[in-house]
């Protein structure tokens, strides 16, 4: 298959079997030892089983200015599915096939309720949902009504099942919130949403596909002017989208293909990031990510289903088509503490050592017969440590990384959220594409996610040397599309309409991974807060239990109040912390609070007591850490300012020590 551009638009062109256009069109050169030009003509679905053929243009109209852009681009998509295809047909005894269950009516729901944290709403624990509620009392109005509406169709579903185990009645779940008059955390009063199939949804027929009724936008080269905008994100995102519907905020980006040059402002009390959190806090992250990302969905009228893989046996050793967190378990007894897969940090290293100036790097295919015999060699010796990595070329250490991608028995963005980052495309603005990215990052198994921050990084430094190697931002993400979202385990039937705005649709997403992932590992600070409101309303509920259990045992309750009151102001002033470093020469000191003090300063104060080399050595190795009060567990970021940090959370002890492997 092959693009012409002309002044009407883009045109799908077919290709007889001998190789002759059916139309004449520019032939764009493109190397490899399997590239050849009569290999390189033809489509083929992502049914692996059928080919099709079309002569037909497709009903998407694309301006003048775009066409040899498009051309140029689009081809190296199509011909990296036709690199990808040959490479099956090689590899045919060693591919897995997940199977994706269709669930059955209603256990979407309940699975979603059960990934969200809500599973105590039903079944043997339903009479005693106290954590729920809790929980629920800190969601804002879109989110509850994201909850609420499932909780209505798990309870349509289990009744006419005739379940036997208490169904709740939703008015019951949400009565607590009817009668709430706080504030939730971004601001937004916690109220009961009254919901209904289509409250936020839209039409069904809007809803039920991922093409969408979007117009389709290629990635624009990086030389076009792009806008600056600030992400919000103290405001749920979910909240700024109705608030735009309602006309209450302008929009603040055209409808061109550009994307805006989003940046983070500056938080006074520190940005968090993926990794600074405890693993408890981290939990409740995810949770409040799933709700807001349906929240997000609901109120723009995107559906959102998440798909579930059945299990199945799967290789158990090995290093292509062996699960993530299996080739983990066998690196970490080679090398404890990875989180990255050592042969994919090794195929990496091996792409750089050869110079990321080699033009067409990533696009320009290895021999397929070599990847093949590369393959099962490295099976045998790689954990040997005979492997002959001197005898690996460049552009086969890029085939193999790729080819390392698409084994995976489940895809690296996860067979649960495939689905839901193939939707994104569906979103009307960018900045709500990238929100949505945001949570789905947050959302990925963190053998998932390690790797893909990996993947970025390495296709940001292939792209930072564009200018030797004519691989840019579009280039690369039009080559890495197929190889992350075409999942050929899930079997996915295709068409040619859905297979042109699947290339589209999917590139666009690469490209925003790749241009904001330093964005997209970042917890919005509506999230954040909500964690630290569910904590204190935890502990409320704590020492209430414990106020009553000293009262039946007769202890003196006032006395236990005041120590309660007084246990973080012991030695203390007022205006002052006491920062704790056991690891340190200095292990504690007392630092008085000014509008200016950063996290930063307090670094360099205790790490200026050490000694010329142990200075060194600390620099980048310990980090100032929020421990208790509100939160389980927070590393600070260098500009948070520890006054405002302090008002917010005054109950912390303050801690320097190492990040935890």
């Amino acid at each position: 298959m092959s693009w012409l551009s002309s002044s009407q638009g883009v045109v799908l062109t077919a290709y007889h079997p001998s190789g002759k256009d059916q139309a004449v069109g520019e032939n764009h050169a493109r190397g490899g030892e399997e590239a050849t030009s009569s290999q390189r003509h033809g489509q083929y679905t992502i049914n692996q089983d059928s080919t099709t053929k079309v002569t037909e243009k497709p009903p998407f109209d694309r301006s003048s200015s775009q066409d040899s852009l498009d051309e140029l681009s689009m081809e190296d998509y199509w011909t990296e599915l036709e690199n990808i295809k040959r490479s099956r047909e090689n590899r045919q005894d060693n591919q897995e096939v997940v199977v994706v269950k269709e669930p059955d009516e209603g256990e979407l729901e309940e699975e979603w309720l059960k990934e969200a944290g809500l599973s105590n709403l039903f079944g043997d624990s339903a009479e005693d949902p106290q954590d729920s509620m809790v929980f629920l009392s800190t969601l804002t109005r879109t989110q509850a009504a994201a909850v609420q509406k499932r909780v209505e169709t798990v309870s349509q579903t289990l009744r006419k099942k005739n379940k036997q185990h208490h169904i709740p009645d939703v008015r019951d779940i949400f009565a607590q919130q009817r009668e709430s008059k706080e504030k939730a955390p971004d601001g937004t009063e916690l109220q009961s949403v009254r919901t209904n199939e289509n409250k936020y949804q839209g039409k069904d027929d809007q809803a039920s596909s991922l093409l969408g009724d979007k117009e389709l936008m290629l990635p624009l080269p990086e030389d076009t002017p792009a806008s600056e905008t600030d992400i919000n994100l103290e405001v749920s995102f979910a909240e700024q989208a109705v608030n735009q519907k309602e006309g209450k905020t302008q929009k603040s980006e055209s409808n061109d293909a550009s994307l805006p040059n989003f940046r983070l402002p500056k938080d006074k009390t520190g940005t968090t990031r993926i990794g600074d959190l405890a693993p408890q806090d981290m939990k409740k992250v995810c949770h409040l990510a799933l709700i807001e990302l349906t929240a997000l969905y609901d109120v723009l009228g995107v559906e959102l289903k998440q798909q579930k893989a059945a299990k199945i046996k799967m290789r158990d050793s090995g290093l292509f088509g062996v699960p993530l967190t299996t080739l983990l378990e066998q690196d970490q007894r080679k090398v404890p503490g990875t989180r990255i897969p050592l042969v994919f940090q090794k195929l990496i290293s091996r792409i750089e050592e050869g110079g990321l100036e080699t033009e067409g790097l990533l696009r320009i295919p290895g021999a397929a017969i070599r990847i093949k015999n590369l393959c099962q060699e490295l099976e045998a010796k790689f954990y040997e440590g005979t492997f002959n990595w001197e005898s690996v070329k460049q552009h086969d250490a890029a085939s193999l990384l790729k080819l390392f991608i698409r084994e995976l028995p489940q895809p690296l963005l996860s067979v649960e959220y495939l689905r839901a980052f193939q939707a994104v495309q569906n979103l009307p603005t960018k900045k709500q594409q990238l929100q949505a990215l945001n949570l789905l990052v947050i959302l990925l198994p963190d053998a998932n996610r390690d790797t893909l921050k990996a993947l970025l990084e390495f296709l940001q430094r292939v792209i930072d040397n564009k200018e030797k190697n004519k691989m840019t931002v579009m280039n690369v993400a039009m080559v890495m599309a197929p190889n992350l979202f075409m999942c050929h385990a899930l079997g996915l039937k295709s068409n040619e309409q859905r297979e042109f705005v699947m290339a589209a649709g999917t590139a666009n997403i690469m490209h925003l991974l790749i241009k904001y992932q330093k964005l997209l590992w970042t917890i919005p600070k509506f999230i954040v807060n909500q964690v630290r409101k569910q904590n204190t309303e935890s502990h409320k509920k704590d020492r209430k239990a414990m106020k009553k259990l000293l009262k039946k045992m007769a202890y003196d309750r006032e006395k236990y109040e005041k120590q309660d009151k007084s246990i973080n102001d012991a030695d203390v002033p007022q205006g002052v912390i006491r920062v704790q470093a056991p690891r340190l020469s200095k292990v504690s000191m007392a630092i008085q609070l000014t509008e200016e003090l950063k996290a930063s300063d307090v670094l360099a104060r205790f790490l200026s007591q050490e000694s010329g080399v142990a200075q060194t050595l600390k620099k980048g190795e310990v980090f100032l850490y929020e421990i208790g009060g509100n939160i389980g567990e927070r590393c600070l970021d260098d500009d948070t300012y520890m006054k405002d940090l302090y008002h917010l959370n005054p109950n912390a002890e303050w801690v320097i020590k190492p990040k935890p492997l």
